[in-house]
């Protein structure tokens, strides 16, 4: 042990520490032994805490792993000296070690002197792996472990939506630890990793150069850096080496508050780091007596162990900077005082028995020459306590201390040097929505750039596409596929689109759901404009024929043409122009039942009436035959008779129709799918057919009578004229039914009030037409001579 190099002090109990003045960083390492030596001595004055106790301690230099382990060993060890006053010896084994400052080396030391029950504090180790109570049941830290730092930077990262990023870490538990929580961390937020690759400070230049080369063909501008100081110096002077630059560090607290950073070359590489350390703290009355006689080589009591010289009291700061004499910042070198502070705590305790945690199982408390370390131990896991600045302190199960981070941002100052600023806060302890915060602080980011840069393998999908997947690649990559029709998404980046309710049809711009477009014939539109224009200019055309022929009633003509049925027949065609327009407008029940049955009926009138000038002019002919008394079986009674037999029928039908299973609305949505078709449904198909089927009947036997009597020998035929109109009526209908079948939505009921108009215009023209030529332009036909032919 004689190549250990110690500093101690004699106490009652006594703390053990291990640093590493050696290293090039001896101002950081240096720090942390004189806090603890600060810490004890403040407490050994505090007559709160210990009371009549004097703690000592024992903190030893290491250079090395075998170092770490001798200094172990020799602090678990100790030597024992002899009690005069008792005659007794008692142990000089430490109550409690603290330290190491990284992890690599702190993993032997908790696995060594875990077997001995002997607590190891670290205020620097932050390896999750050490969390293992298995593997280091008496390890406990005052800083937060990995798993907790791996979390929080992918919040970070998710933060400022960088999705594609590349992970570098230390080749040792430290790194490759951190970065596979980190990664872990990373995906379940929705983050992923191009590449992880770790190298160590002495990495061969073939694989540096390798993972450069990784570093060019990536497509990610972000680097999750999971590394010390050390590796961080490597990577940045080779990535300034190459000229490598438009990249964003993401720093873990190992190395991103390091002040030895601005001293190697490319050191800007680094400016707009960002990443978590532990929190800022202050330790008043620090470090002014030990750092006057550190700068300038003498002392202030005149007692010096080392035979400095005495200060004079003309020494000067002015122009003097040095990493000692920042006591503004003190992060990890808060955490050795909470560590002093903790063992104090659980010696306190296990000297009062307080909380009813005595070791011994007749509920007496220790004595100071008895303490071992595993009551420490037992103690230390129980601490709570909080110190002068505010902060609590305690250990979970694991040994770990609260998860709470200053998120840092790395700007250079005025004087040319990297300082790590504060931008956030995360405290794992809060809800999840409010753990991470960031203040009003402007963030630099790398390159100096000030806006966030953007890292993501694919650009997010706007509202109205959805993700699909690149074969054989991340989730993250992915392409943007608009939505089907049909559907929308409603937020950016959507996995799967989403179907609109059924009267609901989407945007045009796919991202909400709008009321389907209602559609029906609406007298608005020039459709049903265009069906009123003809509605009302035949119920026109039938008036003035209807005056006409009531203007020459008593003409031979008029009176040779069956008056009474003509006049019928206007009436009813009257009725048939007007029944159109029950089929324009919102369809509702009471219009539902009448469009059809007035239809049906007022045709069947009509095709009645005709039905009947056909047969009396068979019946006429027949007449004029020798010994003929037809006429006498087919008078005006037996005319009125039959219409109103006809028409009765197609009542009966209609009347059962709407009985069992009348037409009513519906909404068709199935005709068009960004469309609601309101139409009516016919109830009972065979009611709608059997109304049609009747009126095709009487207009096929009607067409069959005229067709016969088309030769008879007047010279004014009716019965040519009623051939012709029921002709047009048959091809009119005939070709209404495919049309009808075939036509979408509110083209269905066109078709039918079009074949409604057809056949009527037919029947008005054909029938009432060369009447009104002769009554109104050829008055000189229009005698009884003439009409029957006769010289």
């Amino acid at each position: 042990m004689s190549l250990l190099r110690m500093l101690a002090q004699k106490g009652d109990l006594t703390i053990g520490g291990i640093f590493s003045f050696r290293t090039s960083f001896i101002f950081r390492e240096f720090k942390f032994a004189q806090t603890m030596i600060f810490a004890i001595n403040e407490i050994n004055k505090n007559p709160g805490i210990l009371n009549g106790v004097k703690l000592g301690y024992k903190i030893y230099d290491d250079c090395g792993t075998m170092d770490v382990l001798r200094a172990a060993l020799a602090l678990v060890n100790g030597q024992r000296s002899e009690l005069i006053e008792k005659n007794c010896t008692r142990s000089e084994t430490v109550q409690a070690i603290l330290g190491h400052s990284g992890s690599r080396p702190t993993i032997p030391i908790a696995q060594t002197v875990g077997r001995f029950h002997v607590p190891v504090i670290s205020h620097f180790a932050t390896c999750a792996c050490l969390s293992n109570r298995r593997t280091y049941p008496t390890f406990f830290r005052t800083i937060p472990s990995d798993y907790y730092q791996s979390r929080a930077l992918a919040k970070l990262v998710k933060h400022f939506g960088w999705t594609w990023i590349g992970a570098l870490a230390v080749d040792n538990e430290y790194g490759l630890n951190g970065i596979s929580a980190l990664i872990q961390a990373a995906i379940e937020n929705g983050v992923c990793v191009e590449y992880s690759e770790a190298f160590s400070r002495t990495v061969s230049s073939h694989k540096l150069s390798r993972i450069i080369d990784i570093i060019k063909r990536s497509t990610s501008k972000v680097i999750m850096a999971f590394m010390t100081h050390q590796e961080i110096k490597v990577l940045a002077a080779e990535l300034y080496k190459h000229n490598i630059t438009g990249l964003q560090l993401v720093g873990s607290d190992a190395w991103l508050t390091d002040h030895s950073l601005t001293d190697i070359e490319g050191h800007r590489i680094l400016v707009g780091s960002i990443g978590f350390t532990v929190s800022r703290a202050q330790i008043p009355g620090q470090f002014v007596k030990d750092f006057w006689e550190y700068m300038f080589n003498c002392s202030l009591n005149g007692i010096d162990y080392m035979k400095r010289k005495p200060c004079s009291g003309l020494e000067s700061l002015h122009d003097i900077e040095s990493q000692f004499t920042d006591v503004s910042e003190l992060r990890f070198t808060n955490n050795i005082y909470k560590s002093v502070y903790a063992v104090a705590h659980a010696l306190n305790n296990l000297l009062k028995c307080r909380d009813t945690q005595s070791p011994f199982s007749n509920g007496s408390c220790a004595e100071i020459k008895y303490i071992q370390p595993w009551q420490v131990l037992q103690h230390l896991q129980a601490v709570n306590f909080t110190t002068t600045n505010g902060e609590r302190v305690y250990f979970d199960s694991q040994g770990d201390s609260p998860a709470r981070y200053d998120l840092v941002n790395l700007q250079m100052t005025k004087k040319g040097t990297m300082e790590g600023v504060t931008v956030g806060i995360y405290d794992a302890s809060l809800a999840e929505n409010n753990q991470f915060l960031m203040n009003n602080i402007s963030v630099v980011w790398g390159d100096g750039h000030t806006e966030v840069p953007a890292s993501v393998c694919s650009v997010s999908c706007l509202p109205g596409t959805h993700k699909v997947l690149q074969k054989q690649r991340p989730v993250c990559c992915y392409d943007c596929i608009p939505c089907p029709l049909g559907e929308i998404s409603n937020a950016t980046d959507s996995i799967d689109c989403m179907k609109c309710p059924l009267e609901y049809w989407p945007n045009k711009y796919r991202d909400s759901c709008i009321p389907k477009e209602v559609e029906f014939l609406a007298y608005n539109e020039t459709m049903g404009s265009v069906v009123v224009l003809f509605s009302l200019f035949g119920v026109f055309l039938t008036t003035i024929t209807t005056l006409v022929f009531y203007c020459h009633s008593e003409t031979p003509l008029v009176r040779a043409n069956n008056a009474e049925l003509s006049f019928l027949l206007l009436f009813s065609l009257t009725l048939c122009f007007l029944c159109s327009l029950t089929f324009i407008g919102r369809p509702s029940d009471w219009s539902c039942m009448l469009r059809h049955t007035a239809f049906g009926i007022t045709f069947v009138l009509c095709i009645s009436c005709v039905l009947g000038k056909t047969i009396v002019v068979l019946m006429a002919f027949r007449a004029t035959l020798p010994s003929s008394n037809v006429m006498k079986w087919f008078g005006p009674t037996q005319q009125r008779l039959s219409v109103l037999a006809f028409t009765l029928i197609q009542v009966v039908i209609c009347i059962l129709w709407l009985t069992i299973k009348p037409p009513y609305p519906i909404k068709n949505m199935e005709t068009y799918m960004d469309k609601i078709i309101l139409e009516c449904a016919l109830g009972s198909p065979i009611g709608f057919w059997a109304v049609l089927g009747y009126i095709g009947l009487l207009a096929l036997l009607c067409f069959i009578l005229a067709f016969l009597a088309r030769k008879l020998p007047d010279n004014f035929n009716e019965a040519k004229f009623i051939t012709f109109s029921m002709l047009i009526f048959c091809a009119v209908w005939i070709t209404f039914i495919p049309a009808y079948v075939s036509s979408p939505g509110k083209l269905t009921v066109a078709v039918e009030t079009f074949a409604i108009l057809a056949s009527s215009y037919g029947l008005l023209f054909c029938i009432f037409l060369p009447k009104c030529y002769i009554l109104l332009l050829k008055p000189q036909k229009n005698t009884k001579k003439h009409i029957m032919g006769k010289n």
